[in-house]
């Protein structure tokens, strides 16, 4: 039996198919979709195999640079496993998408843990990665940048330890929260914060000691 999905504001396809961990091609065909196009209050048929991390497979986010020859090559496992695993119709890869990857069974795999970085007037990599105890090639590698060169308001991720997470097989596992820094921008709410993060504007006003729903343009908060 299938579940059912309300399309909200801002939901995407995409987007859809991470949550639930189904792909955007099971959506299409399940719903008779021609394209990607979904519309606010739509109702979804979502596959009944839901769920993140399926046995022995974990979740790999796609960076600049990936192809699914270098994945399969660090993970240990072949492009073909890869591509049937994941229902790709090609190799084309985009940065940002999550892919399933087979656990070869000889470790659990290790990932770096990360928080995110809004970088401020005067900032260096070097001096964000001596606060940070990593090296600047970390930073470099993990953000996909090609030179040493910063603007302010950029985001990067951060890795908050050598060691990082190990990443549970099989069955959920609730990852240690870290603080996400978010500059508000113009149009912004508490509310709309709150839901673009998946959590509520109290707790938001608590982390930041906000004794209003008043933001300014510019303002860092603490998510």
């Amino acid at each position: 039996m299938n579940e059912t999905y309300i399309v909200k504001r801002g939901d995407t396809l995409y987007g859809i198919s991470n949550q639930f961990g189904v792909s955007v091609s099971d959506l299409l065909k399940l719903n008779n979709l021609k394209n990607n196009v979904i519309q606010i209050g739509q109702v979804l048929r979502i596959p009944s195999n839901i769920g993140t991390n399926p046995p022995s497979t974990f979740q790999y986010t796609v960076k600049k640079g990936d192809s699914l020859y270098s994945i399969s090559k660090v993970y240990n496992t072949t492009v073909d496993e890869i591509v049937k695993l994941n229902n790709l119709k090609n190799n084309n890869l985009s940065i940002g998408q999550i892919l399933r990857i087979p656990e070869d069974g000889s470790s659990v795999t290790t990932l770096p843990s990360y928080v995110s970085y809004i970088v401020k007037k005067g900032d260096t990599l070097y001096n964000i990665a001596r606060n940070y105890n990593i090296s600047v090639d970390t930073i470099l590698k993990d953000n996909g940048l090609s030179s040493p060169n910063l603007r302010i308001g950029q985001e990067l991720k951060i890795r908050t330890s050598k060691e990082g997470l190990e990443e549970c097989f099989g069955e959920s596992y609730e990852p240690e929260v870290k603080d996400t820094i978010y500059i508000v921008k113009k149009g912004d709410s508490l509310y709309s914060i709150a839901r673009k993060f998946n959590t509520d504007v109290n707790s938001i006003k608590r982390k930041n000691g906000l004794v209003s729903n008043t933001l300014q343009i510019g303002q860092s908060l603490k998510i």
